[in-house]
């Protein structure tokens, strides 16, 4: 898969198409376009599997690039990365962190899930518990939520007032120039799925009973909030789309697409770093001399 470019801050998610599995400056390269009149269950199919192979092999290369980051702060490096992934129920963020990241060594990798906030962390500001789960050097951070669910949420529930949601896009913004400050290179994406899809989905959680679980009666009073919820994200997007920390939008009715892309814009965020192996502080000949006569 070639680059994924971030959204521009006027982004309109009416018009990316959540069936996609291919984004502008990709060229389709993974299977192609498969949305297209004519094209068959056996094309899809054939685009599903070369993505797959594609993840895989990504896994390999995400897992090299991770171990160098770790092994760099051992050595005193500060770098950092925080991926904060962000949808719509059902969208499909666990299995895109489980199936993204499955090659990474769990040591250099931290994994947070932010729930409604305790009754601890209601007295203090909004970000007091975020700070708490940021990912120390040499570690891969992924929020599966994140502090977004205080303007989100709050702007469509009416759990703080227009005004407070307002002061909040300036406040994240500045939090997150502060960390990118820190050594942390800041990914944010949306997992973009079609009202119909988090249908079916929903459909299969209630029609599976080792599923039950993982719904709730809630997810129905959200999903009728649907449109605002798009709105909210727009307009998320628009506040906070930064040059050290812009948002991508990636379609996701089709979950080995949404994998292979959450995986593609780290693996290319981690490239840029240009991350090498740390020199050796001590005599490489002189201890191998030891061990071979020890």
């Amino acid at each position: 898969m070639k680059s994924l470019a971030p959204v521009a801050s006027d982004v309109r998610l009416a018009d990316i198409d959540p069936n996609a599995t291919d984004l502008p400056g990709t060229g389709g390269d993974i299977g192609g376009d498969t949305r297209k009149k004519g094209s068959s269950r056996k094309a899809r199919k054939a685009a599903k599997k070369a993505g797959e192979a594609a993840l895989a092999a990504g896994s390999i290369e995400l897992a090299d690039l991770q171990e160098k980051l770790y092994a760099e702060s051992r050595s005193g490096g500060q770098r950092r990365v925080l991926v904060v992934l962000q949808g719509m129920d059902t969208s499909g963020k666990g299995g895109a962190v489980h199936h993204a990241f499955a090659g990474a060594n769990p040591a250099g990798l931290a994994i947070h899930s932010f729930a409604a906030p305790t009754d601890e962390e209601k007295t203090h500001d909004f970000l007091w518990r975020v700070r708490r789960q940021l990912p120390d050097a040499g570690i891969i951070g992924v929020f599966d939520r994140s502090h977004y669910e205080d303007v989100l949420i709050h702007r469509v529930r009416n759990l703080s007032t227009p005004e407070v949601v307002e002061a909040r896009y300036g406040l994240i913004n500045e939090f997150e120039q502060e960390i990118v400050d820190s050594d942390t290179t800041v990914i944010k994406i949306m997992l973009h799925i079609g009202l119909d899809e988090q249908k079916k989905r929903l459909l299969a959680r209630l029609d599976r009973p080792e599923k039950h679980w993982k719904f709730s009666p809630d997810d129905l009073t959200e999903r009728a909030l649907w449109n605002d919820y798009q709105q909210a994200y727009e307009i998320a997007i628009a506040r906070t789309a930064t040059e050290q920390a812009p948002w991508f939008v990636v379609p996701a009715n089709h979950k080995w697409f949404a994998r292979l892309a959450v995986q593609t814009i780290v693996l290319e965020k981690l490239r840029a770093l240009d991350l090498q192996w740390p020199t050796a502080s001590f005599d490489v000949d002189e201890s191998r001399e030891r061990l071979l006569a020890s």
